[in-house]
């Protein structure tokens, strides 16, 4: 185990990079979404990162999550500045002051734009898939992060592949996370604890879930097997309107602090927010831990 990824009494990851975005006036969209911003403003991204510094995050999540080659190129870059606008995400959250980069591995349909990455039933072959991963892992296996954070993966399938191309690529540790769409299975319809139990590697330190409604956290993790930590950081509880770009309804925003300790105490060493969760949350969040501390 890396021992010196881990915090006590747990490491407190980022918030959404789009919400910290937004707070700077920035509105991220189109199909390359917060990566946009990597062509037109890279010190923006590190801007948004440090806004979770400040707030005191242990973990700051790269903004790779939706960047890659073919997605540079469609937006008109030449092949080699694609490769290298990609691999430069490490550095841009690096910028930040960030104490630890995790460098973000989404899921095949983040960069499609279909709306795909929430259910991961794609109009592709799991080759392709592989493909994909695999050649995103040659750009970002040698930026130097800490860590990889193998996020929002909507399916026992693809995380399967991604682990496997992640032990191909790089020694370096990684967490995976679900997105699930209830307490019990993941947003493909996997059972979320055949899915946890299948990622069997000594490089996965942390498996859990995230952009997933709060309240659907504690019972996944009551039913997985416990037998490393968990990483926990869900959107702030709304649901996205796919059509308009935006989150709609109430949600926990600030008060995930509220929850957090029902997550310790069943096993997150990993705690933090996603979608709609932005720095004042993950302050509250921080001052919760350091009073557990």
């Amino acid at each position: 185990m890396t021992t010196e990824l881990f915090v006590e009494p747990f490491a407190v990851v980022d918030g959404g990079l789009s919400t910290a975005l937004e707070a700077l006036g920035h509105h991220p969209g189109g199909l390359l979404w917060t990566a946009q911003l990597l062509i037109d403003r890279a010190d923006e991204v590190t801007r948004a990162h440090a806004l979770y510094v400040e707030a005191g995050a242990d973990v700051i999540i790269s903004s790779s999550y939706q960047a890659s080659a073919h997605g540079f190129v469609a937006a008109g870059l030449s092949a080699a500045d694609a490769r290298a606008t990609l691999a430069s995400t490490t550095e841009v959250a690096r910028r930040s002051g960030a104490p630890l980069v995790a460098s973000s591995i989404g899921p095949y349909g983040a960069i499609v734009g279909d709306g795909s990455e929430y259910h991961g039933r794609y109009a592709a072959t799991w080759a392709e898939v592989r493909t994909f991963h695999r050649d995103r892992f040659a750009v970002l296996a040698d930026t130097a992060p800490d860590l990889f954070a193998i996020e929002t993966i909507p399916s026992r399938a693809e995380a399967e592949i991604i682990v496997e191309e992640l032990v191909a690529a790089s020694p370096l540790p990684a967490w995976v996370s679900f997105s699930c769409s209830d307490g019990e299975r993941t947003c493909c319809g996997d059972s979320f604890a055949d899915a946890v139990a299948s990622i069997d590697h000594p490089q996965i330190i942390a498996v859990g879930v995230n952009c997933t409604k709060p309240q659907h956290v504690e019972s996944l993790l009551a039913g997985a097997p416990q037998d490393r930590p968990f990483v926990v950081y869900p959107n702030h509880g709304g649901r996205w309107d796919a059509v308009a770009e935006c989150w709609v309804g109430p949600g926990a925003g600030d008060h995930l602090h509220e929850l957090a300790g029902d997550w310790y105490r069943a096993g997150a060493r990993f705690i933090g927010g996603c979608c709609g969760i932005g720095p004042s949350g993950i302050g509250a969040l921080v001052r919760f831990r350091d009073s557990l501390a």
